[in-house]
């Protein structure tokens, strides 16, 4: 009986050896590399800040601007991201491989954008706000779980020789 794992099914293999290449030789693998874990820190952050206004009502201002700073990081990350995406895939966004990744994550910033837009136009009340924040950052943790996934899957593939573009 042999014990040998099968090789992945094609379709969840991320990358040729070409596109490998350019992921690795890409400036912006390092950038992606710092900022994910950076917006981590700060979403974690502005969650306390924000769950704390919530329960206790202070700590508003405090709030308010750690879901500012928390929505800016993902600007960055996610310009950065198309412009890696371009680099590795050639094209800014929905590369194959990456496609629900980047459909989820247009659904986070547009979360993010409209808690921005209700803020700066004093559109809600402060409540409704951060509720809205709180939506934006569920968004963000599912985006966050779907990039999580993939970067194991090609840390796997690496491992295991298999460099393989994803198929339709």
């Amino acid at each position: 009986m042999s014990h040998h794992r099968p090789d992945y099914d094609r379709a969840d293999l991320l990358y040729s050896e070409e596109q490998r290449r350019r992921r690795d030789a890409s400036p912006w693998t390092l950038v992606q590399g710092v900022l994910a874990p950076l917006q981590f820190a700060v979403f974690l952050l502005s969650l306390l800040l924000v769950w704390r206004t919530l329960a206790t009502g202070e700590g508003a201002a405090l709030a308010t601007a750690s879901v500012v700073a928390k929505t800016l990081v993902l600007y960055v990350i996610m310009i950065t991201g198309a412009i890696w995406e371009r680099d590795v895939f050639g094209q800014f966004l929905f590369a194959r491989p990456f496609f629900w990744e980047d459909v989820v994550s247009m659904l986070v910033l547009a979360l993010h954008t409209a808690y921005l837009v209700s803020v700066f136009a004093d559109l809600l009340p402060l409540a409704q706000q951060l509720y809205l924040a709180l939506l934006a950052y569920a968004a963000y943790v599912v985006n966050a779980a779907q990039f999580l996934i993939k970067f194991r899957l090609a840390r796997r593939q690496t491992a295991g020789g298999n460099s393989v573009t994803v198929q339709p």
